[in-house]
């Protein structure tokens, strides 16, 4: 089933655009849970509640790539279980190495400048990631977006996991030097 009749099945308020999402895009918010979470019964929560999120925001939402907003809802799901859980240690996931990796590009400090200047940091890396290539955007976004896992980029893009890791480590100094020149601090 396309994109547009499963968000028409949601606009109908019909229960199989429940069944016919897990069929397209069940896998797929599986893995973007499983990089952050690491746990198989964590993900599938997670993965529940996603479903849920995305039935109560159906309309009035209208997606134009159901793909991409799952892979959203899901990934903020995920890392909304993940904060939960990580006050009782639990086991490292691709989500905390990825999370270590950036850390010298962006300060993980809370305060409330700092939270009135998220989107603007977040626009500007939009910025400067449209101004890299397009396969150290695609490796970058992999890693810190969708969380995977070196190996797994390097499969999936066909290159070897030292070429992703470089690539990674330029994109990453770029960006601190980037986000530097704009005035942010690190």
């Amino acid at each position: 089933m396309h994109d547009d009749e499963i968000i028409k099945l949601y606009f109908e308020r019909n229960e199989a655009a429940i069944t016919e999402t897990e069929a397209a895009y069940g896998r797929y918010m599986l893995k973007i849970a499983y990089n952050i979470l690491a746990d198989t019964e964590d993900c599938k929560e997670c993965v529940n509640d996603t479903y849920l999120k995305v039935w109560n925001s159906i309309p009035p939402h209208k997606p134009a790539v159901l793909s991409a907003y799952l892979g959203k809802i899901a990934r903020e799901t995920a890392i909304d279980i993940y904060r939960k859980q990580n006050r009782s240690k639990r086991k490292p996931s691709e989500y905390t190495f990825a999370l270590d990796e950036i850390s010298e590009c962006v300060s993980g400090k809370e305060n409330t400048e700092n939270a009135v200047d998220a989107k603007l940091l977040g626009k500007e890396i939009s910025r400067f990631l449209h101004s890299v290539s397009g396969q150290s955007c695609a490796v970058f976004t992999m890693r810190y977006y969708r969380c995977d896992s070196i190996s797994d980029i390097a499969r999936h893009l066909n290159m070897s996991e030292s070429k992703v890791k470089g690539i990674l480590h330029r994109t990453r100094k770029g960006l601190k030097k980037h986000l530097i020149k704009e005035g942010f601090e690190l």
